[in-house]
């Protein structure tokens, strides 16, 4: 889920599958992937039988408990990406990857104070809910709807580009026409979860990924920490001094790194402070999370939710630490690099190390981890369908298209009619996408929601004069300058050749193509600033303002009076 870890997927080209690797996990595995995908259709089956309205469809009949929604936003924002990216950075940086577990964590800080409880109260189903509820309809729907469309595409184009990558080398497949088959298979499994499942199915089926992501991370950091006395201290000298690195356990080996080139020094620092920006922000801006709040009975359920998701997720980040400060300790940054040179594998090789490789253990291990790393894939790509769909049928269809004429089973109909064109949509794209970076296309996720969605947001729940001008100017002029900058900044062209890879790490890998001007990977230090003047530049340009709207929409986002109202038609 994560602009930091998703390049785990991305340029892992030899990593569990390279010549010479020992493959009897290879049955334990499909084994574990069946388990988990029947006993996740199972779920969906269930769910199906008792989705019959929109309320249902959209959002689990709003019946899910603080803590059963709160297990279900950590489902949603833990993916494997971070699981596995966030490990290999600081297997390799160190201090510098570490940021990257904070960073994520501080990120609910701002859902829980400014974005959670206000959702739920003021909104229905949607985050267009919220922007068009003292506006003009159309126009605000448009806009929130094309952004949580291309928000959620890229994210799901990139989670299901990692799914085949992961499944692809795990089980030694290595055809083009297997791959794309592979692709596929995870397509028709979102699609079939959201279908038939609704909110109701893709929540339980997060619970369930959040648990086993949780227990398997568990058991790694207790191994680990078990190693070493249980004593933190000599696990990061260990991992200091195994690594090689001066100043492993300090900031600057990845980020900032001081070189002779001021320039370049100065750019990196500021690259860092633009992804922190984008994922801090941007957390509470993603689509496929919003959605999460409409789930429960009230204001207060929404509260706890985000309460439990924040313990869950620090938690788990805490986790993460010790898995990459492990994997430093107990692997050599040689073997480490010669599986991924992005250390995007360390927390599987850790956990075939931890059990032994080559052992009966080590393959349990192994395959234990690629399975729950498989299920977050799935849990993931399951709500950004949702997310999408919702989006389409409620926001669209029902507000643009046909607005006052719509029932609630004509919007659930749409809705998985719109889920159905979504997946194979994201099918079609992820096949011929799979040799392109995945962190570039999380990156421009969290770039879109950050400058697009969270401006409109926050200005319309605490902003009286915002109007439906500036909406839509900020919701379009974020998406654009967000796109625009990402075009022209380095993950598009320009980088130097990987010595470890011999390619370019661009999205155009030939160093001879160069069209970059943009010198940060990250467009949020410009872009989110450029959303918000958007938004206040087409505020104060139009005289538009519904007084009576805005003391209606306030008083019921602070107290939760009249939020009955937004329930279904």
């Amino acid at each position: 889920m994560n602009a930091a870890g998703t390049g785990a997927l991305s340029t892992t080209t030899t990593a569990l599958a390279a010549p010479g690797t020992d493959t009897s996990h290879q049955g334990l595995t499909i084994t574990l992937f069946a388990v988990f995908v029947a006993a996740t259709i199972g779920i969906t089956i269930w769910a199906s039988r008792q989705t019959r309205t929109a309320a249902d469809f959209y959002a689990g009949g709003r019946s899910f408990t603080g803590f059963q929604n709160g297990l279900a936003i950590g489902g949603d924002y833990m993916s494997a990406a971070s699981f596995l990216g966030i490990a290999g950075i600081i297997s390799l940086y160190g201090y510098d990857g570490f940021l990257y577990s904070i960073g994520f964590l501080v990120a609910w800080l701002v859902a829980l104070l400014l974005v959670a409880e206000l959702m739920r109260n003021t909104g229905k189903y949607t985050m267009a809910d919220v922007l068009s509820f003292r506006m003009r309809q159309r126009p605000v729907r448009t806009a929130a709807s094309i952004s949580t469309v291309v928000v959620s595409i890229f994210y799901l184009l990139a989670q299901m580009v990692g799914a085949g990558t992961l499944v692809s080398l795990l089980l030694g497949i290595s055809s083009p026409a297997a791959k794309n088959w592979t692709v596929a298979g995870v397509g028709l499994l979102m699609i079939i979860y959201v279908v038939f499942g609704g909110m109701k199915g893709t929540t339980w089926v997060q619970i369930v990924k959040a648990c086993l992501l949780i227990t398997g991370a568990g058991v790694m950091t207790f191994w680990v920490l078990a190693k070493y006395g249980f004593n933190v201290s000599s696990l990061l000298g260990a991992a200091a001094d195994n690594s090689g690195k001066e100043g492993f356990l300090e900031p600057g080996l990845y980020y900032g790194k001081e070189t002779a080139d001021a320039t370049a020094t100065l750019f990196s620092k500021l690259d860092f402070i633009s992804l922190g920006i984008a994922l801090v922000l941007g957390t509470a801006g993603l689509p496929h999370i919003l959605v999460r709040f409409y789930t429960v009975p009230d204001s207060k359920a929404a509260r706890k939710s985000v309460n439990w998701a924040i313990g869950i997720i620090g938690v788990f980040y805490l986790m993460t630490l010790i898995i990459g400060f492990g994997a430093a300790a107990l692997l050599t940054q040689k073997e480490i690099v010669e599986r991924n040179p992005a250390g995007n594998t360390a927390a599987p090789q850790l956990a075939e190390a931890l059990g032994g490789v080559g052992t009966g253990l080590g393959a349990v291990m192994l395959s234990v981890i690629a399975a729950v790393a498989f299920a977050t894939i799935l849990a993931v790509v399951a709500g950004l369908t949702l997310a999408s769909s919702a989006s389409l049928a409620h926001d669209l269809y029902a507000g643009v298209l046909r607005p006052g004429r719509t029932t609630g089973k004509q919007e659930v109909r749409v809705g998985r009619i719109s889920a159905v064109v979504i997946g194979a949509v994201a099918i079609a794209l992820a096949i011929p996408a799979q040799g392109l970076n995945v962190a570039f296309l999380v990156a421009i996720a969290f770039a879109i929601a950050a400058s697009a969605n969270l401006p409109s947001i926050l200005l319309s729940l605490f902003w009286k004069r915002f109007n439906t001008r500036g909406a839509t100017w900020g919701i379009y002029g974020g998406l654009g300058s967000a796109l625009l900058l990402l075009v022209f900044s380095p993950n598009v062209s320009g980088k130097p050749v990987n010595p470890t890879t011999g390619k370019s790490p661009s999205l155009i890998s030939d160093p001879g193509v160069d069209f970059s001007w943009f010198p940060l990977d990250n467009p949020g230090l410009v872009s989110i600033p450029l959303g918000f003047f958007f938004a206040w530049l087409g505020t104060v340009t139009s005289r538009e303002w519904n007084k009576a709207k805005w003391a209606e929409m306030e008083m019921r986002s602070l107290t939760g009076a009249g939020a009955e109202k937004a329930e279904e038609h």
